[in-house]
């Protein structure tokens, strides 16, 4: 690969690292050809894109700065063969089928990743796997907004329905005189 070639997959891995929500990193060394293909294929439903990153580009994509201080110190300790899953939609749900992939094959090994510009540890992807998704996490926040108001409505109607209560206690009292 000449020069040439590595600024320009320098410069296309560039612009996934900066569209992807998260970008998971891990040692695939040992891994056979239809493993990885079952990775991308499971991957591939979550709008998540894998690539091998090839040390030197990792270093020049870096080189400027432009993802952060953070990021270039990351790929100054990129040693091995590093595959890297670009999640461009959900990052909790990339997270949850790398770590799955992670826990089933002992040869595939999850190292510290980025999140946006920040790094994060291989507990902090794993944490990130362990997130419920998007559709779910916002269906709990809906709930906790409507809540307050559910419960405010419960009380206003509670009023009304004892004082309807009591007076249909003192109609029946009144209709019944022995009771």
């Amino acid at each position: 690969m000449n020069r040439t070639e590595k600024a320009e997959l320098a410069a296309t891995l560039k612009e996934k690292f900066n569209q992807a929500q998260v970008a998971i990193f891990a040692d695939y060394k040992g891994m056979s050809a239809t493993q990885a293909d079952d990775l991308r294929r499971a991957l591939r439903t979550h709008k998540t894109e894998v690539k091998v990153l090839k040390n030197n580009v990792a270093r020049l994509i870096t080189k400027e700065g432009a993802l952060g201080q953070e990021a270039k110190a990351l790929m100054d300790t990129v040693v091995g063969p590093t595959l890297v899953a670009f999640a461009f939609g959900d990052p909790a749900a990339a997270a949850k089928v790398i770590h799955k992939f992670a826990q089933d094959n002992e040869a595939f090994k999850l190292k510290e990743s980025l999140m946006g510009q920040k790094r994060i540890d291989v507990s902090g992807v794993e944490a990130l796997a362990k997130l419920p998704s998007k559709e779910v996490l916002m269906a709990q926040l809906l709930g906790s907004m409507n809540a307050p108001i559910t419960n405010f409505v419960g009380v206003l109607a509670a009023v009304p329905r004892s004082l309807v209560t009591v007076l249909a206690a003192i109609e029946k009292k009144k209709a019944d005189p022995q009771a």
